[in-house]
């Protein structure tokens, strides 16, 4: 056995290795705090200074982390938060969990990946694994990460050092999946760094570990993972347009096909997609297929109905608007939800922000309601929401137009006092009175 895998393995088993986990976001303060709580000292990297600061006063800023067990951590000396990139030095374990965006032009925008990877080969020492969580385009680790990590340290991977991908399965909001208890893919360059990586993660998490036989495969099936979601809610963003003009109402139709045991997974229409996966993945793949003289047909077209949802979103409340002799110029629309899902704080992605954008660029005057986000930034504009909805703020407006689905809003309120109502989530599908609404 390559004696620096033995060793690193040991430092596994017995809870000596040392953690650093670089991006403190959505998925790398989750994993971190999972490390720490798993009784492995933990440092996490960051470059936004406020980050740092709550993470070493134990002050929690993502919804999934319990705030007393970060809080618990923090006190007992198992993570603590730092900006300075040689404290990889000391580390045993590197995950690098920061994003992996899309350009103006929908091509991977992978320089956080590049940049952590050249500062970790700075101060990589032999024995460390290093483990890729962000989501990328079928070989990243091979292509760009190995090189970079064996010119920087002078290191070589498989026998200095080793190296992985572990895709991150954070769904912000999930009541019953967390970080703790989801499955998890590992696949290394080589038989050794996988066996290190599913080491670590068994001794930290409670999903299943499955091994995959190289780091292509495990970058593969998060695409895949995403892929599949976004195109099956294309399907449902079409089905809806369809349906629409058939007068058929699409929410009845679904909840019909799902009383079919086998055979159909429900999917639902609504303003667009968000989040930090669904809508990008899929362009990653898209991208990296031309390398090989291949068009993804499917996968672009439902990029193309998802992406055209909010501006049908906005076509739709004009044939509203058009019923009460209304103009989008001048008319005054609330949007309900900005959150890119129901009951959490995230909006990245949010289709809501580009609805908003739409109806702003005909004319329409837009406020909104989110009571998970008091304010949000957008193309380097600020924006605050309102406090309170009340019976006279409701009625000032021409056009109410529900985005996101919070079960914390008090949808009967709304009917009760709004002029008209657009809700392309069914939102309000248990409110009785339904003659001043109209679903998508």
């Amino acid at each position: 056995m390559n004696e620096m895998k033995e060793l690193l393995l040991n430092r596994i088993k017995d809870r000596t290795a040392v953690v650093a986990v670089i991006g403190l976001g959505y998925v790398g303060l989750p994993l971190a705090v999972e490390k720490a709580k798993a009784g492995y000292k933990t440092i996490g990297f960051d470059v936004q200074k406020e980050k740092i600061d709550m993470v070493n006063k134990g002050k929690n800023y993502i919804g999934d982390v319990v705030d007393s067990e970060l809080e618990t951590i923090v006190k007992n000396g198992f993570l603590s938060a730092t900006a300075d990139f040689s404290i990889v030095s000391g580390a045993d374990f590197i995950a690098i969990c920061v994003p992996t965006p899309l350009d103006d032009y929908k091509q991977p925008d992978i320089s956080y990946v590049k940049n952590s990877t050249i500062e970790i080969a700075k101060y990589l020492q032999p024995g460390t694994i290093v483990v890729l969580e962000s989501t990328t385009y079928p070989g990243t680790t091979e292509e760009l990460l190995l090189p970079i990590l064996e010119k920087g340290s002078g290191l070589k991977c498989g026998v200095d050092f080793f190296l992985a991908f572990s895709p991150e399965r954070v769904d912000p909001g999930n009541l019953l999946y967390k970080t703790k208890n989801t499955p998890k893919v590992v696949g290394g360059v080589g038989k050794d760094a996988t066996e290190i990586a599913a080491a670590m993660y068994r001794n930290v998490l409670e999903g299943d570990i499955f091994e995959a036989s190289s780091p292509r495969v495990a970058e593969m099936e998060k695409i895949l993972e995403n892929t599949y979601r976004n195109i099956n809610i294309g399907l449902a963003n079409e089905m809806a347009i369809i349906c629409n003009k058939m007068g058929i109402d699409v929410w009845e139709v679904i909840e019909a096909a799902k009383t079919k045991p086998y055979g159909f997974q429900a999917f639902y229409p609504g303003p667009g997609l968000g989040g930090h996966c669904i809508p990008l993945d899929p362009y990653y793949l898209s991208w990296k297929a031309r390398e090989y003289d291949y068009h993804t047909q499917l996968i672009e077209t439902s990029g193309i109905i998802n992406d055209g949802m909010p501006a049908y979103v906005v076509e739709r409340c004009s044939h509203i608007l058009n019923r009460f002799k209304k103009p989008l110029n001048g008319s005054k629309i609330l949007i309900l939800g900005v959150a890119y899902k129901q009951d959490i704080d995230d909006y990245r992605e949010s289709p809501a922000l580009k609805v908003i954008e739409h109806f702003e660029a005909v004319g329409s005057a837009v406020d909104y309601y989110d009571p998970f986000i008091e304010k949000y930034r957008y193309k380097g504009t600020e924006r605050d929401g309102l406090k309170t909805l009340s019976e006279k703020v409701i009625n000032e407006y021409d056009l109410v137009v529900v985005t996101t689905a919070h079960t914390t809003v008090n949808y009967e309120f709304i009917q009760k006092y709004a002029k008209y109502i657009f809700d392309t989530k069914n939102a309000m599908k248990n409110v009785g009175n339904r003659e001043n609404i109209e679903l998508l």
